[in-house]
């Protein structure tokens, strides 16, 4: 889905001209991959340093390079880019829920902008964007998994509606942390 944005000119340069910031949020293409990969290692630098130790973190950064997301854009899961005025201001991966225990039929994997463009409202249109995928694939409930002490993930999850439900561990290099499921049912 296509946003057009109309940015104020700058008042400190003489000038009376509007211009149209495009805010897209399309499938992955081969060619974003290198973007999409930068992406991915500023937010997961910021939002994991300190909650997850920092080898493994190196690590799953690492093993995620440019080719890992250029053979992402060919699937199993859905990868959709926030495509901002032509740069790749961050990425979701969705598809069906992976927990077969629980009733709900979609998942959004991961989600995650790059540090500079999150707080302004982004964040909302690229999730909204892969809910509403998720439904137009006949998907009933959805569920989207982050670790407890991410306080960022907790609440922007839930000032969108989701329900904590759900509770798991994650291993990370022999260090075990909580992780929370939110919940959207059908």
């Amino acid at each position: 889905m296509k946003y057009h944005v109309l940015v104020q000119p700058d008042t400190r340069v003489q000038s009376n001209v509007m211009k149209t910031l495009s805010i897209d949020v399309r499938p992955a293409e081969p060619q974003d991959a290198r973007a999409i990969s930068e992406a991915h290692r500023l937010s997961w630098m910021q939002t994991y340093a300190g909650l997850i130790p920092h080898r493994p973190l190196r690590q799953m950064i690492e093993r995620r390079g440019e080719a890992w997301w250029r053979k992402a854009t060919r699937g199993p899961a859905t990868l959709l880019v926030l495509d901002v005025a032509g740069s790749i201001a961050g990425y979701a991966t969705i598809g069906l829920n992976r927990a077969k225990a629980l009733p709900y039929d979609g998942e959004v994997y991961e989600i995650y902008l790059r540090p500079e463009f999150q707080g302004i409202g982004l964040g909302r249109r690229l999730f909204g964007e892969s809910r509403r995928l998720l439904k137009s694939l006949g998907c009933s409930g959805l569920v989207v998994w982050c670790l407890e002490d991410s306080e960022h993930a907790s609440r922007f999850f839930r000032r969108h509606g989701g329900l904590d439900m759900v509770e798991g561990m994650e291993d990370f290099g022999g260090t075990a942390l909580q992780k929370i499921g939110f919940v959207w049912p059908r």
